[in-house]
């Protein structure tokens, strides 16, 4: 099955070269929608009424990197660091954030805008899974900067109203996730994410509003124990 499933990736791919330029092309392959491994970074969440502030340390052991730094302009309480050290931690042991590059189908590419410096082109999303009624409903809208030859906005919106489970009916839905260019001693990091969501389930609003910010990155300096397998740009951050 996993043969069958590389070779009409690979069929995929190749139909989509003649569609998309090559570098259009190798970008959505290496793409990742987080944070390589290796850099520490302050990140702030605010939610409505709500803010968050979290410092990211990538030097520190698995289960300890992500702080608490403030909550609604204020430190945290002794116990709000304990709940918030608990929730990261089982955050951590719950695997690898969803391959977003992944379901893009690159044969549905329509070209919004192109031009020598940036492009951009609107995707169709693979389902996810057998009864999948959300990606039909969604189109991937990505911003790519050929002289780099990095994604530099990533973005998804819905296309129509819809209901992804009985009871819950979505109207609106959009998040954009935005990066700050790769440099001569950096590579291409989170600068952004907004997020937009407009519905009900039954009778309770899941109208939300949610902007998270990332500053203040350097490159961690990692103990040994501290370093994955393939060294400090292996995978990508937690």
């Amino acid at each position: 099955m996993l043969r069958v499933i590389i070779i009409f990736s690979l069929i995929a791919i190749g139909q989509a070269s003649d569609a998309l330029p090559a570098d259009v092309v190798e970008a959505c392959k290496d793409f990742h929608a987080e944070n390589p491994r290796g850099w520490s970074f302050i990140q702030t969440t605010t939610a409505g009424p709500q803010i968050m502030v979290e410092s990211y340390d990538a030097g520190r052991p698995e289960f300890s990197r992500w702080r608490l730094l403030a909550r609604d302009g204020r430190p945290p309480t002794e116990s709000e660091s304990r709940t918030y050290a608990e929730t990261r931690s089982r955050r951590s042991r719950g695997g690898t954030a969803p391959d977003i590059a992944g379901q893009l189908d690159l044969t549905t590419a329509e070209p919004v805008a192109v031009g020598d410096v940036e492009s951009i082109y609107r995707f169709r999303l693979k389902r996810a899974a057998s009864g999948d009624r959300t990606a039909e409903n969604l189109r991937a809208i990505v911003t790519f900067h050929h002289p780099t030859g990095t994604i530099r906005r990533f973005e998804l919106t819905n296309i129509q109203s819809f209901s992804p489970v009985l009871g819950v009916r979505i109207t609106e839905m959009h998040t954009s996730i935005h990066y700050h260019l790769p440099t001569d001693n950096r590579p291409a990091l989170l600068d952004r994410i907004t997020t937009r969501t407009r519905g009900r389930a039954y009778f309770k609003s899941l109208d939300a509003d949610m902007v998270v910010i990332f500053s203040e990155y350097s490159l961690a300096r990692r103990s040994p124990q501290a370093m994955p397998a393939g060294g400090p740009d292996a995978g990508k951050a937690d």
